[in-house]
């Protein structure tokens, strides 16, 4: 099977434009080149893309397959040109970041936000991971930075103070645990869950503590956002688990105590050797550590 970013232009072209001499065209081939490709392409591949007919030509279900792929392998490149540009200025200063849910969707856009806009020449990489795995890239330098919670082991990393949280239970004011101040997750278990994504890191945290109790989540519906929870669980979907910072202000929700010793989510900061870090990464470290120390 071979293939290169020329026959997936023109696969994409193709599709955009339904025929094969407007593709050519937009991908600077002579028709008669195009149409060799194409060829080439399917032989290759074993599959028919298009289906050929007299107005032009329509993907097959192979063929959308294919598109869909090529189209996030474009967005990669155009990312990876992005995150490559300020290197071509002259400039150094790209710093990557580890974050777990809690931070990424309650403190960290506040805070980077105010970093970044006093000092416009950094670039800054975040991703969202689990914590466990975020303390070891860290100690295997693969990120500068970790936001993690405050708990486990973290193996030898210098560790700073970030912010203070606490996951709670959300449930609907009309809900028989709304009577509740305080409750185990054990005993909820058997309530249908509105949660973050699968992939998420406190999906994966829910989950993996559902299992450690011999049970399962009884997820009823996904979300992308903890005001997204919210607004469900408000709505009578189900109930949640989410961060005390993130509960919005929703009519018709109330908020549980969970008892169990893992409910406090204080985050945490962890490099490798602060001393050792660039000074791009080490004004973000600083930045970070001064704003939770403030709260």
């Amino acid at each position: 099977m071979h293939y290169d970013l020329p026959d997936l232009r023109l696969v994409a072209a193709i599709a955009d434009s339904g025929a094969l001499t407007r593709a050519a065209e937009r991908v600077h081939l002579a028709p008669s080149s195009a149409s060799h490709r194409l060829t080439q392409l399917e032989a290759s591949l074993g599959v028919a893309l298009f289906e050929r007919h007299a107005r032009g030509l329509t993907p097959t279900v192979a063929g959308e397959s294919l598109l869909r792929h090529a189209r996030q392998v474009f967005a990669q490149l155009e990312q990876m040109h992005a995150d490559l540009a300020p290197y071509a200025s002259g400039l150094n200063t790209q710093v990557t970041v580890f974050a777990n849910t809690n931070a990424i969707n309650c403190f960290l856009p506040e805070d980077l936000g105010d970093f970044l806009r006093e000092h416009p020449q950094i670039r800054v990489s975040l991703e969202e991971q689990p914590s466990p795995a975020i303390v070891g890239a860290v100690a295997a330098g693969q990120v500068d930075i970790g936001v993690v919670a405050a708990e486990g082991d973290f193996g030898g990393l210098e560790v700073t103070p970030y912010r203070r949280d606490r996951l709670v239970l959300i449930v609907a004011v009309d809900h028989p645990l709304a009577q509740k101040t305080e409750i185990a997750f054990a005993d909820v278990l058997t309530e249908a869950f509105v949660c973050l994504h699968a992939g998420s890191a406190i999906h994966t945290f829910m989950m993996n503590h559902a299992a450690r109790l011999g049970g399962r989540l009884d997820v009823r519906i996904q979300v992308r956002s903890f005001a997204a929870v919210c607004r469900m669980v408000a709505a009578g979907v189900g109930i949640g688990m989410v961060p005390r910072s993130s509960v919005s202000a929703v009519d018709r929700l109330k908020t549980v105590e969970i008892a169990d010793p893992w409910a406090p989510r204080d985050l945490q900061l962890c490099v490798r050797e602060r001393a050792a870090l660039g000074p791009a990464a080490r004004a973000l470290f600083d930045h970070l550590a001064t704003m939770g120390a403030a709260v």
